[in-house]
């Protein structure tokens, strides 16, 4: 019995009752590991977490995309966008809650955080929406499902750990979520106008084509955030974190010059709000892969791949599987403790499988942000239920339909992998 590698477990899962945060739960187990099984060797444990902290170039790219969130955050540029589909889309029967979806997949394209976009515009949202007479809890629940898109479509923050996690490329990752993307924002929208009839949500903000015009041409300026973060990466110009870094710079200057929303107080709190998330982040992902060296040294996912194969050698069934368990760990487990801890472990039997890291990435952060919504733990309940000052009793029992979409379009793209694969495979 290797007494080391089980006390590594059990620390960990102490670590996570006592609702310790991620990383140092990771560091705890780990350090316990090496002074179980080599003490003389502890020193590795810094030495290979700052290692992975500052050598990973493919993790440039989340500080970048994390500052581009908090200027157009704090720059208030989401108020610009929320006018433009207004106007868009405010003619139809339950105009707002579709602007709430809108909004999402176009605010996702910039910042690529579901709880960006939930904290970010969800007050606005849920707030406009019960002005006009919605349901307190359907307003929060449309708008927590909505912003799961954030992670899906590009550019996203959970895919760049995975790109760190699995050495997939983040361009294809990027590219491969644009289509379940889309469909989620889609599928949301038909359910909106199903209940928005049903129930009798009015229309939203109706606007004249002059007011309609001035408001595409005010939100211009950050639309074309999207175009220059994207158009960069897809037309092969630059690299992801290249586009990061134009992208950040390129918001920074609308707000600054354009909008004038910005001030040195905003900015100075907007670099240290930032620098906190980035260290966060950079330690999340350091411990992270100190712990994965460690169950890789113990030959854990190799035992668990022996495991599996020997119960069956479909892929097809492995995927199902995966799904069934990620989407059961998301109802008690936060998405950085998923992809941190268990992603490591499925990995060489997706290798083994055969299946594309590209395609798997894609279905496993989708997984992730369902995980999200889902009751009984799903971080965005919690955020949108304070922010609506609405009981989260009422707000499962409005999303429950809306997770049941997501999960329905989680088999979709799990079993036609070309939905993910054909834009990354034409283009790249």
């Amino acid at each position: 019995m290797n007494i080391p590698i089980i006390m590594l477990f059990v620390v960990l899962a102490v670590c996570f009752i006592i609702r310790m945060p991620v990383s140092f739960s990771m560091l705890a187990a780990s350090i316990t590991y090496y002074l179980l099984a080599a003490p003389d060797k502890v020193g590795q444990v810094f030495t290979v977490i700052t290692g992975n902290m500052f050598s990973n170039y493919t993790m440039l790219a989340a500080p970048l995309f994390i500052f581009m969130a908090n200027v157009l955050n704090e720059g208030e540029v989401t108020d610009k966008l929320f006018s433009f589909c207004n106007g868009l889309l405010g003619r139809l029967k339950g105009g707002t809650a579709q602007v709430n979806v809108f909004i999402s997949l176009i605010f996702s394209g910039m910042t690529g955080s579901a709880i960006a976009d939930a904290s970010g515009i969800g007050l606005m949202e849920i707030e406009q929406m019960k002005k006009e007479g919605y349901d307190p809890e359907f307003s929060c629940a449309i708008t927590a499902a909505s912003a799961t898109i954030g992670p899906i479509f590009p550019p996203s923050i959970p895919m760049v750990i995975y790109a760190m996690l699995s050495g997939a490329s983040v361009g294809k990752l990027f590219m491969g979520g644009m289509v379940p993307g889309v469909l989620l924002a889609v599928l949301l929208m038909i359910y909106v106008a199903y209940i928005s009839h049903k129930r009798n949500y009015p229309a939203g903000v109706v606007m004249t084509l002059r007011q309609f015009g001035k408001a595409t041409i005010i939100a211009f300026p950050a639309l074309f955030t999207v175009v220059l973060l994207l158009g960069g990466i897809y037309t092969g110009v630059c690299t992801p974190t290249e586009a990061g870094a134009i992208a950040s710079a390129y918001a920074l200057l609308i707000s600054l010059l354009i909008y004038r929303t910005l001030g040195l107080k905003k900015l100075v709190g907007i670099v240290r709000k930032s620098a906190a998330n980035t260290a966060t982040l950079a330690l999340l992902c350091g411990t992270s892969m100190l712990f994965s060296y460690i169950i890789s040294l113990e030959q854990v996912p190799a035992a668990v791949a022996t495991v599996v194969t020997g119960i069956t050698d479909n892929k097809y069934i492995f995927l199902f599987v995966v799904n069934i368990v990620f989407l059961l760990l998301g109802c008690v487990l936060d998405v950085s403790t998923i992809q941190l801890v268990f992603v490591p472990m499925v990995l060489p039997l997706v290798k083994a499988f055969g299946i594309d890291l590209v395609h798997f990435g894609v279905v496993i952060c989708l997984n992730m942000m369902i995980g999200l919504s889902t009751p009984p733990f799903g971080m965005l309940l919690f955020i949108v239920s304070g922010l609506g000052k609405t009981k989260i009793v009422g707000v499962i029992r409005e999303i429950l339909p809306m997770v049941l979409i997501m999960i329905g379009l989680l088999f979709l793209v799990t079993y036609v992998p070309d939905i993910i694969l054909f834009i990354p495979n034409t283009f790249m």
